[in-house]
């Protein structure tokens, strides 16, 4: 029997990618013959069991403009970003309730600037967590050995791998409980990294739930040939 539970994604993309050193945002980056946004999108707008989309974009924001003809359709909407992560993903959320759903309807928040993401891993993200409460995270173990430096950037001790996880994208929660542990954050002062480490102050135990590598966000300008790259390998999409 299918399950009658609703998924939507959340994409906050109100960032301005610093780092790139580009002229615009990372998300409207070229990758191939799209933009990086336009990537993330069509994976998300191609998962069967996600009821829609919810793209957070900063007030000024004059490039989506230039892609938005190709989301005519009704499962993806739009509203204004915040000052912070945290806050444009409230501003998704209460988006999300206002207009569609109750409180305890999942949302997969997934950075804009992660294109390589796989539908294959956002459907077993799903079917990992969707019966459960506490919702979880995309990711995958350490596999690298972990050095702690110092303020001179020399090393001051190895870091115990065992039981480390890099976080991906999405990470799912029911959307009531996420906006509450967010809210309960600011109000707190906590800057919280994540929609995850939120829910962790809030006394949840979010589950990992291991998915590709190639899973990587853009941040620097040396991250694109390889999006690229993981992105060409898969064929034709």
């Amino acid at each position: 029997m299918p399950s009658e539970e609703k998924f939507w994604a959340i994409v906050p993309a109100a960032g301005t990618g610093t780092r790139m050193g580009a002229e615009v945002p990372k998300q409207y980056l070229t990758l191939g013959d799209r933009t990086v946004l336009e990537h993330t999108l069509d994976t998300l707008l191609s998962c069967p069991r996600i009821a829609g989309v919810i793209l957070v974009l900063a007030p000024e924001d004059g490039h989506w403009a230039q892609i938005r003809h190709r989301y005519t359709q009704s499962t993806l909407a739009t509203v204004a970003g915040g000052a912070e992560r945290y806050h444009s993903v409230l501003n998704g959320i209460d988006h999300l309730l206002a207009m569609h759903a109750t409180e305890d309807v999942w949302v997969l928040v997934h950075d804009a600037a992660r294109p390589c993401v796989r539908r294959e891993d956002i459907e077993q993200l799903i079917n990992a967590l969707e019966d459960g409460t506490e919702g979880g995270v995309l990711g995958v173990p350490v596999a690298d050995t972990m050095k702690r430096v110092d303020e001179e950037v020399c090393i001051s001790g190895t870091v115990d791998r065992v039981g480390l996880w890099h976080a991906y994208t999405p990470q799912m929660f029911r959307a009531g409980a996420l906006r509450a542990a967010l809210q309960q954050a600011i109000a707190k002062g906590q800057q919280v990294t994540d929609e995850a480490n939120a829910m962790e102050l809030a006394g949840y135990r979010p589950r990992m739930v291991q998915g590709a590598r190639d899973n990587l966000k853009i941040t620097v300008p040396s991250d694109l040939p390889l999006a690229a790259f993981y992105l060409q390998s898969r064929g034709p999409s």
